[in-house]
């Protein structure tokens, strides 16, 4: 059982190949760009039962080909890891391959449980720094951490995404920071750069929430290049989403 607030079918961004994507209600952040700013709270969503969203994952499977599968985003999914851990322990015994975008904002033993049976995880990090990602996000990133040094102790498939957003995380030290901590871990895949953007402002508006991001324009491409040139020194493979 998990507490949805919405699917997407096709998905195209969040792993690889064509994916079912499962957003859940609820985050335990306050990120200042947050695009889904509806899926913050836990008020709202539907509880669905894992056998509809396995029957749903097995009619689209013709979709997924060899590299699609089921992604679990949010909101954030780890805050409902024993729901997750039902789901995708139920796909993986239709060979349906799983992954899970998430802040690692949560570390205990329902998402050590939930991890055996993640093929891929997105990591958000958001700022290296704690203290300009408490700015960021309103929340430490000590757990964030601890949880992205677990991946690496049980070897567990990881990209991580990284939002570039001009005068907060966009500052050549901690990108250089950030690469260093990440550096020469075999299980990390890829970093992906995801430039800052607006899109997501109408939803604050509506929800008669304050968009503090106000102002910030988004990246230029020297920007974003000056970003990708720097994390290529440390990753294997840089892409910009």
């Amino acid at each position: 059982m998990l507490n949805v607030h919405s699917i997407e079918s096709m998905g195209t961004y969040d792993g690889p190949g064509i994916r079912l994507v499962v957003f859940v209600q609820g985050c335990g952040f306050r990120c200042l760009y947050c695009a889904n700013p509806d899926t913050i709270s836990h008020k709202g969503g539907k509880q669905t039962e894992t056998s509809e969203l396995v029957k749903l994952a097995d009619s689209q499977r013709p979709f997924f080909g060899k590299l699609g599968g089921v992604t679990v985003s949010g909101g954030e999914p780890i805050l409902q890891a024993k729901g997750v851990s039902e789901l995708f322990q139920a796909l993986k015994k239709e060979d349906i391959n799983t992954c899970i975008d998430t802040n690692g904002n949560a570390f205990n033993d329902d998402v050590k449980e939930m991890l055996e049976h993640t093929d891929l995880v997105l990591l958000d990090i958001k700022h290296i720094d704690p203290v300009k990602h408490k700015v960021l996000t309103e929340r430490e990133n000590a757990t964030p951490l601890k949880f992205a040094d677990y991946l690496q102790e049980k070897n567990i498939r990881t990209c991580l995404r990284y939002v570039l957003v001009p005068g907060y995380s966009d500052q050549e030290e901690s990108l250089h920071d950030l690469g260093k901590h990440f550096a020469n871990r075999e299980h990390v895949e890829r970093i992906e750069i995801q430039p800052y953007h607006q899109l997501g402002v109408h939803k604050y508006e509506h929800l008669d929430m304050e968009y503090k991001l106000e102002g910030v324009p988004e990246n230029s491409p020297e920007q974003i290049e000056k970003a990708k040139t720097i994390f290529e020194q440390y990753f294997k493979e840089v892409i910009v989403n």
